[in-house]
């Protein structure tokens, strides 16, 4: 494979681009959460559909981050994270004139499966524009994808606030990321240094393979019980202080803190490992004793704030994220094999995480608080804590031996190759 490329590896526009384009990737999803009960009132929608608006996309991207890494074969990388950004913007902007649950669950799915093809081809793209600091970039990408959370969860209740006066516009909240998914696109699509080409098909890249593969597996369970923690939370814990007396506003500052602590996590942990050389499992444990932390003072009603609380899940949540993301990457030296392997990872890890907000929320429904619902997702960490330990560096090839053949092979299959040297 060959990549030509500017001196400082992929620039300083080329990253102001990723971050504008991850910031569109959670906004959607946290949007809901805070402005729960103008929609239940409006809609008349139950608890099980209410977990669907985080199940259903999630699920659509795990679904679609499978086979991302195929249509950007197919279309190449800057068509495919088109596309996916386009039909964010559509989902979104089709929320102004949802007039019930359908719409709204419709809606859910679409911009789920426009964010799994992002998420599909950006960290392939990501690792062969920055191959020098691959841990750093990595870290500001998951930054921006949880900063944009953060966003949704803050700015979707003023919206809605602002345009409906007493009577919040939660139509008006959630399409408002048409907005900004809309502004992205035009960006990507108007980013002058930046060509993509595709070399010559390689046939035995395919994250069909990973199924034979336990690493791969054990990535994918990893990163799937991580992000349930993380979609229960967006999913419930507005809903949880509501129930405490807090307002809409207020809950959704609660995600945005928690979203901040994840920004701060997810750039500060993977280049805090990588300082410190490859082995990310201590600071992998680090993160998941800070979730169990959490988890924990949530299920015993411990005299801590909500505030320390937010932030020590925020962190442990965010961090989580971003050290996998790098440990899929560091598997494999070939950007193209390490896409694959994310695209895998990413896949079915979100099937996974889709289905936490459901059992807590079934959970919720049946006890009536959240109690055993916060419980389970300690026990899931505790779970988390022995596997972390398997990630040995000094295994990586052991592991991925005869997964895919050697990117010099001339039937290999390789993803699109990101130029930014040249102008387009």
């Amino acid at each position: 494979m060959t990549v030509q490329r500017s001196r400082a590896d992929g620039g300083m526009a080329f990253a102001v681009v990723i971050v504008l384009v991850a910031l569109n990737l959670r906004a959607f999803l946290t949007s809901s959460s805070p402005l729960l009960a103008p929609i239940r009132q409006a809609t008349g929608i139950g608890f099980h559909a209410v977990a669907l608006l985080t199940v259903l996309p999630m699920f659509a991207m795990g679904a679609m981050s499978l086979f991302g890494a195929g249509v950007g074969q197919r279309i190449g990388a800057r068509a495919g994270i088109a596309c996916g950004l386009a039909a964010i913007a559509f989902a979104c902007a089709s929320r102004y004139v949802a007039g019930g649950a359908p719409a709204l669950l419709w809606s859910a799915a679409l911009a789920g499966a426009g964010v799994g093809l992002v998420q599909a081809l950006m960290p392939g793209v990501v690792k062969q524009a920055y191959p020098t600091c691959i841990g750093v970039m990595t870290g500001l990408y998951s930054a921006a994808i949880m900063g944009g959370g953060g966003l949704g969860a803050m700015a979707s209740p003023w919206v809605a606030h602002v345009f409906g006066g007493a009577q919040p516009d939660w139509h008006a909240g959630l399409a408002i990321w048409a907005l900004l998914a809309t502004f992205a696109l035009l960006y990507w699509l108007n980013m002058r240094r930046m060509a993509f080409t595709a070399d010559a098909p390689r046939q035995n890249l395919s994250w069909r393979r990973c199924f034979g593969s336990r690493r791969a597996w054990l990535l994918a369970a990893c990163f799937g019980l991580i992000n349930g923690g993380y979609t229960s939370l967006v999913a419930w814990l507005p809903h949880f202080y509501a129930q405490q007396g807090w307002t809409a506003q207020q809950g959704g500052s609660v995600l945005a803190l928690m979203t901040l602590a994840q920004v701060v996590a997810a750039l500060a942990m993977p280049a805090l490992a990588r300082s410190r050389g490859r082995d990310m499992r201590p600071w992998l444990v680090l993160t998941l004793l800070a979730q169990l932390a959490g988890f924990c003072t949530l299920t015993f009603a411990l005299p801590v704030p909500a505030v320390a609380t937010t932030v020590v899940l925020g962190f442990g949540l965010g961090g989580a994220f971003a050290l996998c993301m790098v440990l899929a990457l560091d598997h494999l030296g070939d950007p193209a094999q390490a896409g694959a392997l994310a695209g895998f990872m990413q896949g079915l890890g979100f099937m996974i995480a889709a289905l936490a907000p459901f059992v807590t929320g079934w959970v919720r429904e049946h006890t009536g608080g959240f109690t055993l619902a916060w419980a389970y997702l300690a026990a899931v960490v505790v779970v988390l804590l022995p596997l972390a330990l398997r990630f040995d560096p000094g295994r990586y090839g052991r592991a991925m031996a005869g997964l895919f053949e050697s990117p010099s092979h001339p039937g290999a299959q390789q993803l699109p190759v990101l130029d930014t040297a040249r102008k387009a």
